[in-house]
């Protein structure tokens, strides 16, 4: 069944938890704001004292004075971004080993946005510390402001009021202008970079059968779709900070107007210097709002990349390491397995039901698209069952702490999924490299002399999925890492896909070892080079078990000598 997507509390109680910090911002604001009126101040008490007076001490005073409030005013400042730099620090250091796991089971189950969570992590992280958040925090202050004109003058407090209401109408247009725009245009563009990135995942194919001008004619549409969305709310936007910068500087002026008008018909009884103070308290006023609707892409991406990242954390919550467990034997019981691939209702795997004893070794074999990978991903705990269970040793694999039984587990998935590194890393599965371990799985695939042909031997680098490898040593080298350790569960999937004869040699060899060392085995084949090490064949179909039994009992069945036997039959006997 699909889940719906809901949203996280995580993502909100830590954005709570930096409250504390938010508050010390706010608090430094105050301040800030009103050492704005800096200038302001020092002109009218040059005009009112110095000028008069002609006094050259009480201007070097009042000077000193202004830069010392100067140099305050932009440590409180450089204090307040300090603590939202050390704000976005703080949510990055709660969230960051959540969002990559999130990311990493998103993946998993082919669950949206899981590839775009550390992109919209930083995102947040850097909205924090943004000056648009300050300009947020500076909106109270702004409302302290508009009192304080009102309490010098009523009429001038509502055309104060009147150029806000304004400012935050122009807001509110362009947020309904702009939001579907801005919200295709960032999907187009995650669109695209995936595209492109996949595409030079198989750049050999594109070079060997010209799909270059093909795949950059779709990489372009791509590109000139979320573009013309981008541009469209850009200039949307632009519209919307030109208005809101008119209001601004026209409110400052009508302000001063409306103060000399008032000062002319006697309301204001000291020669206009409250006009003049309460003109530039209307700028400042109305400043936080213009300097928000100037970033509003940057507001937009912020809550949107929120928004997904708290519906991601929502539908993946944390995973329970649970108790710690005894290192498994091997005993596997599949119990009424019912599957589907994930983000999808279609049944893969059907209710099957079958047992392997600990040592000995399986082949499960059937056509294409009858289940195989998928049971080998429910097997070793990859992906959960919709109904069932899979047990090793008793446990459910899938709940298992993957660190912890992880070291027990061998398994070569169909793709052989290398990383960029060293042959020795690889192998040793960037854990602490035992280097005796390392050659003795390298030795017994059969790569040992192949890696010592290396300039760098085990130290060599395979590049990014092992692309300096043939496709036979890629393989190699994941089965290597698959018996690292001599783990008592391993799972391979069509092991021998691409090897050769030796390869092929080497992999039997292999299969005989670990059935040698009382390894549980199951190997996922079409080629029957490898049935003289198996014990057990397994026959699925359609996602259903169509036999299992004794390698030969299976083997007279498909010749046609005698019915396979019935799963429940060979399980019960198990």
């Amino acid at each position: 069944m699909i889940k719906q997507p809901r949203q996280s509390t995580e993502l909100r109680e830590a954005l709570l938890g930096l409250g504390k910090l938010f508050r010390q911002a706010v608090f430094f604001s105050v301040f800030t704001n009103f050492l704005a009126l800096t200038p302001t101040v020092y002109m009218m008490q040059v005009y009112g004292r110095v000028l008069d007076s002609r006094n050259y001490t009480t201007l070097a005073m009042l000077t000193l004075l202004v830069v010392m409030m100067y140099i305050f005013m932009e440590v409180l400042d450089w204090a307040r971004a300090e603590i939202l730099h050390r704000a976005s620090l703080k949510l990055d250091d709660q969230l960051n080993d959540r969002i990559f796991n999130v990311s990493f089971y998103a993946k998993l189950r082919g669950a949206q946005g899981g590839p775009r969570a550390p992109e919209d992590m930083r995102a947040l992280r850097d909205f924090i510390a943004s000056p648009t958040l300050l300009a947020v925090l500076d909106a109270p202050i702004s409302l302290l402001f508009m009192i304080l004109i009102y309490l010098i003058n009523p009429l001038m407090g509502f055309m104060t009021a009147f150029g806000a209401v304004i400012q935050i109408l122009l807001a509110f247009m362009t947020e309904k202008g702009t939001q579907k725009l801005l919200v295709d245009a960032n999907r187009g563009s995650a669109s695209a970079q995936s595209y492109a990135h996949n595409s030079l995942r198989h750049a050999e194919a594109i070079e060997a059968m010209g799909m270059l001008e093909s795949i950059h004619a779709r990489w372009l549409e791509k590109q000139r779709q979320f573009l013309l969305s981008q541009a469209v709310a850009s200039d949307r936007a632009g519209i919307s900070t030109a208005l809101s910068k008119f209001v601004q500087i026209t409110l400052g002026s009508a302000l001063l107007g409306l103060g000399s008008w008032l000062t002319v018909k006697g309301a204001f009884l000291d020669g206009g210097s409250m006009m003049l103070v309460a003109s530039i308290l209307g700028g400042r006023a109305v400043a936080p709002i213009t300097q928000v609707i100037s970033q509003w892409k940057q507001v937009v991406s912020a809550r949107d990349a929120y928004d997904r990242l708290g519906t991601l954390l929502g539908n993946i919550p944390e995973r329970q390491t649970g108790m710690s467990l005894p290192p498994p034997q091997g005993n596997l019981s599949v119990e009424g397995v019912t599957a589907t691939a994930p983000a999808t209702q279609l049944a893969i795997i059907r209710g099957i039901t079958f047992v392997i004893p600990a040592g000995e070794v399986v082949a499960m074999i059937g056509p294409s698209a009858s289940g195989k990978s998928t049971l080998a991903r429910l097997l070793v705990g990859i992906w959960p069952s919709a109904s069932g269970k899979i047990r090793l040793d008793g446990a459910d694999v899938f709940a298992w702490n993957k660190a912890e039984l992880g070291p027990h587990i061998g398994y070569l998935p169909q793709d052989v999924e290398l990383f960029d590194g060293s042959l020795a890393e690889n192998i040793a599965r960037f854990g602490q490299i035992d280097r005796d371990k390392v050659e003795a799985a390298a030795r017994q695939v059969g790569l040992h002399d192949i890696i010592l042909g290396l300039p760098d031997g085990y130290d060599s680098q395979i590049g990014d999925e092992g692309c300096f490898l043939s496709g036979g040593q890629r393989q190699r080298v994941g089965l290597a890492r698959a018996i690292y350790g001599n783990p008592r569960f391993v799972v391979l999937d069509e092991p021998n896909s691409s090897l050769d004869e030796a390869g092929e040699a080497a992999l039997l060899a292999t299969l005989k070892w670990l059935k040698s060392e009382a390894r549980t085995v199951v190997i996922i084949t079409h080629r029957t080079t490898v049935f003289p090490a198996v014990d057990r064949i397994l026959v699925l179909r359609d996602g259903v078990i169509q036999g299992y039994g004794t390698r030969d009992e299976i083997m007279a069945a498909l010749s046609g000598q005698q019915p396979a036997p019935p799963p429940a039959r060979v399980a019960a006997a198990a």
